[in-house]
């Protein structure tokens, strides 16, 4: 009996070392292994064996992860302050970089994030910043990609998500977009009149040389004058009506 109580409290030991040994890590993990606190390398996916109280690792997920970067104070070069937050997708691809060259690569990348977002920004005039966004991620994603290379991290897609203007700006945008569609509206109108006096001067050269045309055109205007008013019309035969119908019938 005392022997069966001396051999559990070892065999629990037994099965502890062997739970600190064996590790399973799954298909978009890794294990940046540590022994006696030099780097051994990289293991995983799967099941992997450790040396209890002298190997150490640490997991590293390989999954794209998303960075909200929160909104910064920025002026921008033609002086104007707003706020712009930006979304970031990075991953890692170097696990023993990102462990062994910094030490916090999530916060790292959100600092340099931050810094660059407020850096290009800056650089940019509001209209760039509004209507050239492609542009500024594209710049955002080359600067901040560069940063985080020497840390086993790249960065894919910098997407600036929202710009707050102050509402005395908004407000003059709301002016200057109110005046562009006032001015677009008197473009339009003129050149319906512009195209409308050319449709005229032509139709006016055709009945011009056609005298007949004139004066079917005035019994058309005097058929849609009767069609509308409920009243009797009377109104004088012009003498160069008749002699139009006149020469028409001598020849």
């Amino acid at each position: 009996m005392a022997l069966l109580s001396g051999f559990v409290p070892l065999l629990l030991l037994v099965l502890l070392i062997l739970a600190s040994a064996v590790k399973v890590l799954r298909e978009y993990e890794r294990a940046v292994v540590f022994r006696l606190g030099r780097l051994q390398g990289v293991r995983g996916p799967g099941l992997i064996l450790l040396i209890p109280m002298i190997d150490k690792m640490v997991r590293v997920s390989l999954r794209t992860e998303t960075l909200d970067v929160p909104p910064q104070d920025v002026i921008t070069r033609d002086n104007v302050s707003v706020k712009v937050n930006a979304v970031v997708f990075f991953r890692v691809i170097d696990a023993p970089k990102a462990v062994v060259e910094v030490a916090n690569y999530l916060y790292a990348t959100s600092q340099i994030a931050q810094t660059t977002l407020r850096s290009i920004c800056g650089q940019a005039d509001l209209d760039e910043i509004l209507s050239e966004r492609e542009k500024l991620n594209q710049n955002l994603q080359k600067i901040i990609d560069t940063q985080t290379e020497p840390w086993g991290v790249k960065v894919g897609v910098v997407e600036i998500k929202q710009v707050d203007l102050p509402q005395e700006m908004q407000r003059a945008i709301a002016r200057q977009a109110e005046a562009e569609r006032e001015r677009r509206a008197k473009v339009i109108n003129a050149e319906g009149e512009f195209q409308a006096a050319q449709k005229l001067a032509e139709a006016a050269k055709i009945i011009s040389s056609e005298p007949a045309a004139l004066q079917l055109r005035y019994l058309q205007t005097l058929a849609e004058i009767a069609t509308e008013n409920n009243s009797t019309t009377i109104f004088p035969v012009p003498i160069d009506f008749l002699k139009a119908f006149m020469n028409k019938l001598g020849t």
